[in-house]
């Protein structure tokens, strides 16, 4: 059997509550990766106050990424896919994935099963498992992409539309002084990104009370910046919707991304 005829397609149980769609490494993902790494692939390690090219916009040929919020556990880019591209298949050995749609369509695909993507979802992607996402709309497809514990080289391409196969991070950016990285003061060594560069969405820090009572129709998501997520590798990433029945943690800050217009 083929590893395309044996993907399972999975239909996420949108406003369902806050339950992430999962992708786990299996026995296919594990032989891939022992095989990349036998022909030389390795995963680098980032270097916090020397790859500053990272708090740039990076350009890729599928659209391009940039960070919205990190400190020296947490890691959130958001991605600009347009359409029909996608990025490739690759894995990240040593952390943890999430990803949430902002907005678009599109589908994520892994080595055994297939999950639409759309406005509202959250997928988990555990160390190890092989994962690309394309964009299948007419217009951009707008993730988020929460890596944890933080670690941009930590990647490994398998299959790639535009000959980087096998290639580390990209080491280009493009400057934007109109939407720098700021440090957050509340925050140990954390620097957050106001707004997408087209003023789209919105990125915030906000204490767990202010989310319990100030739920604002503009809010998207929220991801408590939380310790215990990194070393349990296990985030419990809150909706609008998810929150009213899973209440946030009023000790905890949360980072909101919420739509700007």
């Amino acid at each position: 059997m083929t590893a395309s005829s044996s993907i399972e397609r999975i239909a996420p149980a949108l406003g369902a509550g806050p339950e992430p769609v999962r992708f786990e490494a299996g026995k296919e993902d594990i032989r891939e990766l022992k095989r990349l790494v036998r022909r030389g692939g390795r995963p680098l390690n980032e270097q916090f106050d020397v790859d500053l090219h990272l708090n740039e916009i990076i350009p890729k040929p599928w659209g391009y990424e940039y960070r919205a919020y990190v400190d020296d556990f947490f890691d959130f880019w958001a991605l600009h896919i347009d359409a029909p591209h996608g990025t490739s298949m690759h894995v990240h050995p040593r952390k943890l994935t999430y990803l949430l749609c902002l907005g678009g369509q599109g589908v994520t695909t892994g080595l055994r099963q297939e999950v639409p993507v759309r406005a509202g979802t959250i997928m988990r992607i555990a160390g190890g498992a092989f994962h690309g996402t394309r964009n299948t709309g007419d217009e951009p497809l707008e993730l988020i992409e929460i890596e944890v514990p933080r670690n941009k080289f930590d990647l490994l391409r398998l299959r790639d539309d535009y000959d980087r196969t096998g290639k580390s991070y990209e080491s280009e950016a493009i400057e934007r002084p109109e939407h720098p990285m700021r440090r957050v003061p509340q925050q140990a060594n954390a620097h957050l990104r106001g707004s997408t560069p087209d003023g789209r969405f919105g990125f915030e820090i906000r204490t767990g009370m202010d989310v319990f009572y100030r739920r604002r129709p503009a809010d998207l998501f929220y991801v408590p910046l939380c310790v215990s997520g990194v070393v349990r590798l296990d985030v419990e990433i809150l909706t609008n919707t998810s929150s009213e029945v899973v209440r946030p943690d009023v000790e905890l800050p949360y980072l909101c991304i919420s739509r700007l217009a």
